[in-house]
């Protein structure tokens, strides 16, 4: 095996996400592909569609060349139209075009995997033209894979795989989100720490401190006094932080102590994904 050992929790976690999406898409009639998920504007269908065309770019396929149309009302952003070209292309295939285009990603993703022999820090093409890290491209791969299995076991009713490889992943990822969110999203007050205290499948205690400047750091030693205190279930806080579901729809699945403005000002910015 030549993968970097660094890399191969991202690996391990895409090809258990992967290998789960196409099992539960693999059976779907044609009207079930049509399904809405959480994810805003995209069918089960579309979030197919979208796996399949990040597959694509981590395997240095060239992007389509198609012209989005204007009333997609969930595009809102530069990032959202990039992203929205590999889904609205693929818009009109059928469920067999589909499964058979998935399955044929993943076989050729996991011979790219195998063969795999450079270093994580190597620089690879991002979204956009930006540049990152193999290691960091490889990681948001994982998470948004996973991200995307969490939608389309929604639509269809099949929950599972929280605690899964890609759930790791997508901890490590939101938390790291966590001090920007608190700090520059909420505009926390100075010298005060935050507590977050999730249950279930994942489990995490984690505290943001705010120092004399403003700025955030996460932290695993518990808060005494903290200025607030959020607590709510694994699941719920994916969901929010993804921006599949608003806090007002979830309050009765969290709480929250200590200064309800600022706990309402942190929920408000919750979500981090664009």
């Amino acid at each position: 095996m030549s993968l970097h050992p660094a890399l191969q929790p991202y690996a391990d976690a895409w090809t258990h996400s992967i290998d789960a999406i196409s099992e539960l898409v693999q059976p779907l009639p044609e009207a079930e592909w049509n399904r809405r998920t959480p994810c805003p504007g995209w069918s089960v269908r579309d979030v197919v569609s979208h796996v399949i065309g990040l597959d694509c770019e981590m395997l240095g396929d060239p992007r389509p060349i198609h012209s989005l149309p204007r009333d997609l009302f969930h595009v809102t952003n530069e990032h959202q139209r990039y992203m929205e070209m590999q889904v609205d292309v693929r818009r009109h295939h059928t469920a067999p075009e589909m499964t058979s285009e998935l399955e044929y990603v993943i076989i050729r993703r996991n011979r790219q995997l195998r063969n795999e022999s450079r270093d994580p820090g190597t620089k690879v093409r991002g979204p956009l033209g930006s540049e990152l890290t193999l290691e960091e491209s490889m990681r948001r791969h994982a998470f948004d894979v996973w991200v995307h299995e969490q939608d389309l076991r929604t639509a269809l009713g099949r929950p599972g795989d929280l605690d899964s490889p890609g759930a790791l992943v997508a901890r490590d990822v939101l938390l790291g989100e966590l001090p920007r969110v608190v700090a520059e999203g909420a505009q926390a007050p100075r010298s005060s720490a935050i507590v977050f205290d999730v249950h279930g499948p994942v489990e995490f205690l984690r505290t943001i401190r705010v120092d004399i400047q403003g700025r955030g750091t996460l932290e695993t030693a518990p808060a005494l006094g903290p200025a607030a205190t959020l607590t709510l279930d694994w699941e719920t806080y994916v969901r929010l932080a993804c921006g599949r579901v608003t806090p007002e729809s979830v309050s009765d699945r969290l709480k929250t102590e200590g200064d309800p403005e600022l706990a309402a000002a942190i929920l408000r910015h919750f979500a981090v994904t664009q």
